[in-house]
């Protein structure tokens, strides 16, 4: 798959995910074989303002290219204004406008997923921002529609092929849906036979056997996985291994400790130590999952008040566990 003039291998991508694809996230999945990452969504507004959190969310390094940044805002004024701003700062590989957040917080100001009930505004926005980065591509990432009496994403597809996007990712749920439910991977096919631009399916692809299906029943270019990667970045080592023929190899306590590891190391390298701790927190709470004593090392982790505790923790378990 191209997107642009950028080529996706093995067409497996790692979704923008608020709170959590930072740098340490996207160079870990990145590692594990996703062929492109996004950062977490940032704030049109935000970037116009030149505020600092914000800015900081947009911070990558070559080692994660092909690399998206996600965009959100609710006027074609400020979401074109902060895509140029991008380019110009940034040089990303592809600017992605977020249609898709259900996050009341987010769409009660018009922006996200709440684009999907004003169509002119999605079109106006998004002909913003490809009129401002002439050259980079730009994608979208939506949802289906606002509810289900209201699902427009055939015509929202039609509208951004027909101002320039590039790509579109389909999660086809609904707002009102947030994340309950299952994902209609139907609706992915449907705009697959409606587009002519690639289309990327997104929702509930959670094991190898789900891509399959997905791509089966899709004919989708690409899947996008969010969620499933949370404590499962090997879920990207899989697929690739699927792809290529190869058997599928166990995670084992090894593998897992030295993803903690590495991703703590991250962390300390590029966070100040209130965020670290509360990342590695989180973090290690979806990783130490699975095996015997887990959520006695989960709940070590979990009741640590600073860095040296945590890497106390992990000397031990370095030495118990492998």
């Amino acid at each position: 798959m191209k997107i642009g003039n950028i080529d996706i291998k093995n067409s497996i991508l790692l979704a923008p995910m608020a709170g959590v694809t930072d740098l340490p996230f996207r160079i870990i999945c990145k590692d594990m074989g996703a062929d492109l990452v996004y950062t977490e969504f940032v704030s049109s507004n935000g970037i116009i303002r030149e505020n600092k959190k914000t800015l900081d969310l947009i911070e990558f390094i070559d080692e994660e290219r092909p690399i998206g940044v996600q965009i959100f805002g609710e006027t074609p004024e400020a979401v074109g204004l902060s895509a140029k701003m991008i380019e110009e700062r940034f040089s990303p590989d592809i600017i992605d406008i977020n249609y898709g957040c259900p996050v009341p917080k987010v769409t009660k100001k018009g922006a996200g997923s709440a684009a999907l009930k004003d169509l002119n505004l999605m079109r106006d926005i998004t002909s913003a921002v490809v009129e401002k980065v002439k050259d980079t591509p730009v994608t979208v990432k939506m949802r289906s529609g606002w509810c289900s009496d209201s699902e427009v994403f055939v015509k929202a597809g039609q509208i951004l092929e027909e101002v320039g996007v590039s790509a579109i990712t389909l999660h086809p749920r609904t707002t009102s849906q947030r994340f309950e439910g299952s994902a209609d991977w139907n609706s992915i096919k449907v705009l697959k036979e409606n587009v002519n631009i690639p289309v990327i399916g997104n929702g509930d692809v959670k094991t190898i056997d789900d891509y399959i299906k997905i791509l089966k029943q899709t004919k989708c270019d690409a899947v996008m996985i969010g969620r499933a990667a949370l404590g499962n970045p090997w879920i990207f080592r899989d697929i690739n291994n699927y792809n290529k023929g190869n058997a599928k190899k166990e995670t084992k306590i090894s593998d897992i400790l030295t993803i903690c590891i590495k991703h703590y190391n991250l962390l300390k390298e590029n966070k100040e130590e209130r965020i670290c701790v509360n990342l590695t927190k989180k973090h290690f709470s979806w990783y130490l999952k699975g095996f015997k004593n887990a959520s006695y090392w989960r709940k070590k982790i979990l009741f640590s008040k600073d860095i040296s505790q945590i890497e106390e923790t992990i000397n031990i378990m370095e030495k118990e566990l492998v």
